[in-house]
This record gives C-alpha cells, structure tokens and sequence, in this order.
C-alpha cells in the first residue's frame, strides 16, 4: 500500500462534537478526512490508511495519544506522518512527554482550528523522495 497523499488526514479525539468540528473544518479546507473516538480505532485506521497527517487527543479511552504516536513512530513504513498532539493537559511537562513520544507538534485546547490548519498545511504540500515507497502492512 503506498502511503497517503499529504492531504490525508487522520483526526482522533474522543469529544463527539469536537470530532465532528474538526472533520468539517478539514474538508472544507480541502483535506481528505477520516475519523476515530479512542486511541484503539486511531491506530486501527492509520494501519488501513496510511496519512501522512494525523492529529490526536492525548486522553482517549482504550489507548491513549501517546501511546498511539509511539506505535506510529515503532511502526514506521516509508515517509513519517505528521503527529499533531491536541489536548487540554497544557503544562511543559506534558509538552515534553508528547514531544518523546514521537508527537512533532503539541498544541493545547481550547486550540483555535486556524493554528491547527496553519501546522497542517505546512506539512501538507511537502515533497518527499520517500513518498514512491511501498508501506507494508501494520
């Protein structure tokens, strides 16, 4: 399976409405959007789906964020996606713990969508000499 194109875009966060805002947001903006509502799904769908953009709440149920970024990064087949942490726990300690979990970016809630959109899409048009390799299965 070759990975994504960098307009894919998997988004996890276990608030319904905040899912859905997001998922809406993202389309508009041109992106190709799938969603999940635990940590387990998330990891289930970048499996299936290879994006190259993924943005995860960091307290889901089942598994969370960072544990879900560690498994991305331990289960790296091609071109990195882009790990976006999203989450209400704001302090520099936590920042640290997303950032050595493999998260590229941490951005604390209430988050505005544009700062999101703005990390997003300065990764979304990136050219990748790896992007040609085939991913295998998770």
């Amino acid at each position: 399976m070759l990975p994504g194109p960098t307009h894919h875009l998997l988004v996890a966060d276990d608030d319904p409405g905040l899912l859905a805002a997001y998922v809406d947001y993202f389309e508009i903006h041109g992106y190709e959007v799938r969603a999940a509502q635990d940590g387990v799904d998330a990891l289930a769908e970048y499996c299936r789906w290879f994006p190259a953009l993924v943005i995860l709440d960091i307290q889901m149920p089942r598994l969370d964020g960072r544990e879900v970024a560690r498994e991305i990064r331990r289960r790296k087949r091609g071109p990195s996606p882009l790990l976006v942490a999203v989450s209400g726990l704001s302090s520099q300690a936590e920042r640290a713990l997303c950032l050595q979990s493999g998260f590229d970016h941490h951005v604390a809630k209430p988050a505005h969508m544009p700062v999101i959109l703005a990390i997003v899409a300065s990764h979304s048009r990136i050219s990748d000499p790896d992007i040609a390799q085939v991913h295998s299965r998770c």
